[in-house]
């Protein structure tokens, strides 16, 4: 089962949850900001994408930039933030098994589907 970390309010997750149900027959749906991912599952997905924290943070959002830019953050620190600021995760995340992608570009979207395949 694929696992789509959504938001419906954003159309490139929209788009690329149109894709993958076109594409997979078990989808996992998960509204994040709706309910938001614990410490522990942003540091698996962290994991799965072979990120460090600050790339998942979409560092352009209002939040972002009024509480924590230019702010010397340890790592732990830009976790929990997430974790209490939900919009401030990247989207939208793809995960199948022990692999995780940022599902914004529908070449790279349509790859990690084929690859999940496999």
């Amino acid at each position: 089962m694929i696992q789509i970390y959504h938001n419906p309010r954003c159309g490139k997750s929209r788009n690329c949850l149109a894709q993958v149900t076109e594409k997979e027959s078990e989808v996992s749906i998960i509204k994040y900001l709706e309910t938001p991912p614990t410490e522990q599952e942003i540091k698996t997905i962290l994991q799965k994408l072979n990120f460090q924290p600050i790339q998942l943070v979409r560092v352009k959002e209002r939040i972002w930039i009024d509480n924590y830019k230019n702010k010397s953050l340890s790592d732990a620190a830009i976790i929990q933030t997430m974790v209490t600021h939900p919009i401030l995760i990247e989207r939208p995340i793809l995960v199948k098994g022990d692999k995780a992608i940022i599902g914004r570009i529908p070449e790279e979207v349509a790859q990690f589907l084929l690859q999940q395949m496999y």
